[in-house]
Parts: structure tokens; sequence; C-alpha cells
């Protein structure tokens, strides 16, 4: 017989299989994040998306956007969205305009998950440290999305109250409960079938 915690974590880990395959290395050249790099001119933020089922309400997948001076990225740790505009380099994706925000959250959000967007402020300083930590964490494996987010914000100064671990969920609620983070939930009556619908339908990237 199966110990009911043994059931409990092989459930939590099949849930959280959402957040890709295993680690698969990836390595964009020079001149492909050169070319699509975002000049971002905008306030310096963290803003942490959560994929949450609504069949179940369970958390599959975190991804973190880092918003620095000149730059915005995102890390999307184990995740499955590509996009021949935002080049990769080990789940950190670079061109992060609004347009490629815009179909990262389409692609997620649908008649079974919603997204929930939670946005931080921060110093500058705390925005290129995380930036910095994303882009040297490496590709992640499966099933770790929330674990290396909470990895990597748990390093930083003044966010040591955000729980290390496996749980989308878990991490959202940490997040949010961090001094100035504010909260909106994203949904979309799309099928499973149509989502990314605005890449699919030729959104504009220029």
């Amino acid at each position: 017989m199966v110990a009911p915690r043994l059931v409990a974590i092989l459930m939590c880990l099949a849930a959280l299989a959402g957040c890709g395959g295993p680690a698969e290395p990836v390595w964009a050249p020079d001149s492909e994040v050169r070319k699509f790099a975002y000049d971002y001119r905008g306030p310096t933020e963290l803003t942490l998306y959560t994929v949450v089922g609504l069949r179940n309400g369970s958390g599959v997948h975190s991804g973190l956007l880092i918003a620095s001076p000149g730059e915005r990225i995102l890390f999307d740790p184990a995740g499955s969205f590509k996009l021949p505009f935002a080049p990769e380099r080990n789940d950190v994706v670079y061109g992060m305009t609004d347009r490629a925000l815009a179909v990262y959250i389409d692609y997620h959000a649908r008649e079974t998950h919603k997204v929930i967007e939670q946005k931080l402020p921060v110093t500058a300083d705390e925005a290129r440290l995380i930036a910095a930590l994303a882009k040297g964490y490496g590709a992640v494996p499966k099933a770790q999305c929330a674990l290396s987010i909470s990895r990597i914000l748990n390093e930083v100064k003044g966010f040591g109250s955000v729980r290390v671990g496996y749980y989308p969920k878990s991490l959202m609620q940490s997040f949010g409960a961090l001094p100035g983070a504010t909260t909106r939930e994203i949904t979309d009556d799309d099928a499973d079938k149509n989502h990314n619908v605005l890449l699919v339908a030729g959104f504009g990237f220029n």
C-alpha cells in the first residue's frame, strides 16, 4: 500500500509536469539576442505569472518577468513557450516587448487555465541582480519552475520571506505577501486547441 504522503507528492509532480520536459539547454547566438533585445524604459519591477488549472485549482507553471533599466527579460523555467522573435538562453527569454508578453499570456490563459499576474516594484539594483541570477541559473529540469524562481528570489536581500519549494501556488502566495505587490487575474474562454491564438493569427511584432 502506498503511503498517503507519497501519493500526494506523486500527484503534485504530475501536475507540475506542465512546466515542461527534462532540462534542455538552449543558447541563442549573440546576433539573435542583439537583434531582438528590448530597450525597456519603463518602471523597474518584477512580475510573477502563475498558471492555475480551473478544474482542480492546481498551480501548473510559474514564470518571472524581470524589468530592469534598458532590458526586460522573461525567466520561464522549464516552460514550453517559444517565439521566433524572442530568443532564449537556458529558459531566459529576451525581447519581451508588450506584444511578446501579450502572446505569452495568451499562450497560457484559456478555458481550462487562468493566469495570475502579480507585479512588484523593485529598485534598479534589485532588478539587475535578479536578472543576473536568472541568466546564470542554467536550464531548468521539469517540475522545477517554482523551485528555480523561489531559489533566485530567496538569494536577494528583502526576499527572504519567499518560500523555496516546488509549488507554484505557494510561490504565488508568498510573492503576493511582499510589500507593494499587486495582483490581477487573467481569464480567456479560448478552447484548449486555440491557445496561443495571437501568435497563430499573425500578431504583429514590429
